[in-house]
Formats: C-alpha cells, structure tokens, sequence
C-alpha cells in the first residue's frame, strides 16, 4: 500500500503566537528577539511581514531593524510556544498516533490507516490546518507525499496556510527543477559541493554519476535516494524515545571571560546540570566533549575520553576543564562554552575497577553530589550551591539544555546565539 505522509508546520510559529496573544501585534511587522543584555540580541523568528522586509532569522537585531525601521520587538515566551505545540499535536492526535515531532513547529503525520475514516491525504491536510485555524488562532503549512522528504519539501514550497501535494505519479516533473538546496538533507555545504560540479537542481541530483555521489561521503547514497523518491523512513509513533546520544549544557556569557579560574567555575555551572540530567536518564558519561566560541565567534572542539564512567558533575567539569586547558591559547575572550558527556553507558553495566583509583573518594563525591540533588529538587536550584561559585561570572538568563538522540534532533534550541551542537568525533586531539 502506498503510504500517505503529511508534513505539517507551523507559520512564522513564534512571532504567530506572540500576535494571537497580543492582536495589537496583527498586521505588524514582528520579530521575536533574544536579550540585548545577555548577549542574545538575534532574531529568533519574524513575521511574514517582517520576512518580506528582508528580516532573517539568526542576524542581530540592528540589522534587522536597518531593513525595516518599523519593526516590533517582542522577547520570546517559550512557555507558550511550547504550550501551543502541545496543543497543535494534540489535533494531529485526531487523525493518527504515528506523529514524529521535527522541532517545537514541525511534525511528520502518517495517516494511511486513517484514509478509510478521514478521506485522502489531502483533504485529511485540509481538514486539519482548518482546525488549527479556527481552534487555536495559528496557521499552518502542510506537504502530502507519500514519503517524509517530499512531504517536508511541500510543505515548505508554499506558505503561509496552505496545502502542497507531491504525487508518487509525476513527482519528478513536479519537483526536478527545484533547487538541491532545498531538500531535506542537502545542507548549505552540501549544495555549495553540488553546485562546484554543476548540479543545481532535484532532477541533476537525481542523475548525479557515481564518482560524483562516493566524493560526497556517507550522506552521498541517502540524498541521492531522496531525490529519487526512495526514501522509506518510517514517521515514528508519537510515544517514540530514541536512543540518547549525549548530554550537553551550553551557555553564552553576559561578558567575555579572560582566565582560567573563570572558566573553570563555568564549566562546573554547565556540568552540575549535566550531573543531574544523567542520573535521571540512569547513565554514566564514558567521555567529555567542550566546544568554546570566541569573541571573534571561531568555535573549536575537543574531547577525550573518561578512565571510568561517571555520573559525577566534579569528573566531568575537571575533564573539561583540562581539554580547555589544553587546548585553548587565550589568544582572545571566551564568549560561550559548552559541555557535553557522550559514550554514553547505562549506570546498572558493569564497571571496570582500576587498581590505582580511589574508591573511597569517588564514593564521597558521590554522595555529596546526590545529598546536594536532593536538597535542589526540594527547595529549588539556587538552594544550595559550592562555595567556588559564589563568584562565578553571570550567565545569560536562558542556558541551553542539549540531549541529543539519534537522527534527527528533535528539540528546538531557544538561544540561537549559544554554540550549536557538533558531531560526536573520534577521539584524535592526542589529550
């Protein structure tokens, strides 16, 4: 049987929300901004309006508003952005449990077994950006494919409030002339390659020679099936947890940090949180990887591995803490850091005891860290807190929590101006 994929996203869905709940906002040129004064003065989303004047989302707003002096700045409210999500998807619930989430605004439905209940594809697309419409005030762009690429692809091809069909019968000539860039996996770098070897568009993709397809790697074989409509990704079903990769915590600085103690004791900050994340999800941290952006905004990435797994947030900030060190010249200011555990073992495995480790300590520093946990989930964050970071430097006011699964990442990241996540490497920097 032929599937039946939507691809379901919502429209400008931030400066959307922001205007349903202030309608003086309606009409309005809108960009929803991070904090000046911490540092994350970038367009986080706009509205159409907005987008039509030029605005994109990533610059900072003096540049924005350079292109559209009329512009409304609003600070974003994840709470309702997430609160609105929720709702969205709970529509979607209607049709189909098959609901994979492809960022805080975007979901993939399956809805083959529904077309007996609800009609084909495209009137089930109809039907169910109507209610969104009508329910919760926002609008909504679907694509109707019968693979999740193409349906992604057709739902960004027309917005905003619209539905976008791409049939399995006639697909090539309906989106052959497309350009590459815009299909699902074909990153910037990606099409920058493509076009170096003169291949622009969906259809020249389709057709690309196979000295061309090795040269681009491991994603080489599944764009290529992409573009030729093989792609048979299944979308998951909605109570769907994969396997997480990693655990990071990054921040951005509300000023740029210029010696080793300061970053020492952000580094601590960041791994508390990632201490409290891995024992909740029952698992140890087998290596430590930091990112560090620069005030010229050059990020580098370090990793090494841990001698025993660990759980524990002093490990972890004193491994980081010696890939920073090892691997940072101070040849300028620190800007932003992040920290992530990865290899990533579950905590019932069993460990290997090395002779010359202290057990007794590391038992100590365990317990301490869990007393410390306990006390925080009773009486809030900021109850108690090591004496060292009594002088830490201030962080911005959104810190960024990453768990990474497998595939696609699923979680929208609220601090655009924060170092973005990075490929887990081999261990390779000689530390």
């Amino acid at each position: 049987m032929e599937r039946t994929i939507l691809h379901c996203d919502l429209n400008a869905f931030y400066a959307s929300v922001e205007m349903m709940l202030d309608p003086s906002l309606r009409g309005k040129a809108v960009a929803v901004c991070g904090s000046k004064e911490d540092r994350h003065g970038i367009v986080l989303a706009k509205s159409e309006k907005a987008k039509r004047c030029g605005v994109k989302t990533g610059e900072a707003i003096w540049q924005a508003q350079q292109k559209c002096r009329d512009l409304v700045i609003v600070p974003p409210q994840f709470d309702q952005y997430m609160k609105y999500s929720a709702l969205t998807r709970r529509i979607y619930e209607d049709y189909t449990d098959l609901i994979e989430p492809f960022g805080i605004d975007e979901c993939w439905l399956d809805v083959t077994a529904s077309r007996l209940l609800f009609g084909d594809g495209e009137h089930i697309a109809h039907v169910i950006r109507e209610r969104v419409k009508k329910e919760l005030g926002l609008t909504i762009s679907v694509g109707v494919s019968f693979n999740k690429v193409f349906a992604k692809l057709g739902s960004d091809m027309k917005k905003p409030d619209a539905v976008t069909v791409i049939p399995k019968q006639g697909f090539r000539e309906r989106i052959g002339g497309l350009p590459a860039g815009d299909m699902l996996g074909v990153g910037p770098a990606t099409a920058r390659f493509l076009g170096e070897r003169g291949i622009h568009t969906i259809a020249q993709l389709a057709a690309i020679d196979d000295y061309t397809l090795k040269k681009l790697g491991k994603c080489g074989e599944q764009i290529w099936r992409s573009a030729n409509g093989l792609d048979d990704a299944p979308v998951h079903h909605m109570d769907f947890v994969d396997t997480i990769k990693s655990v990071g915590h990054g921040t951005t600085c509300v000023t740029d940090l210029y010696n080793d103690e300061d970053v020492w004791r952000v580094m601590y900050k960041l791994s508390q949180d990632i201490s409290a994340r891995l024992r909740i999800y029952k698992l140890r941290a087998g290596g430590v990887q930091i990112a560090i952006k620069d005030n010229m905004f050059h990020i580098a990435q370090h990793q090494r591995p841990l001698d025993a797994p660990t759980q524990s947030f002093a490990e972890i900030a004193r491994a980081a803490f010696m890939l920073f060190r090892r691997g940072y010249n101070w040849h300028t200011g620190v800007r932003a850091l992040t920290v992530r555990a990865i290899d990533l073992r579950s905590e019932s495995e069993a460990q290997q005891i090395f002779l010359e480790a202290d057990m007794g300590a590391s038992e100590k520093q365990e317990k301490l860290e869990r007393a410390m946990e306990s006390i925080r989930s009773r009486y809030g964050k900021s109850s108690i807190e090591m004496a060292s970071l009594f002088r830490a430097p201030r962080l911005a006011a959104k810190e960024i929590p990453n768990t990474m699964p497998s595939g696609i990442r699923i979680a929208g990241n609220p601090d655009a101006d924060a170092i973005p996540d990075l490929p887990v490497m081999e261990f390779a920097s000689g530390i």
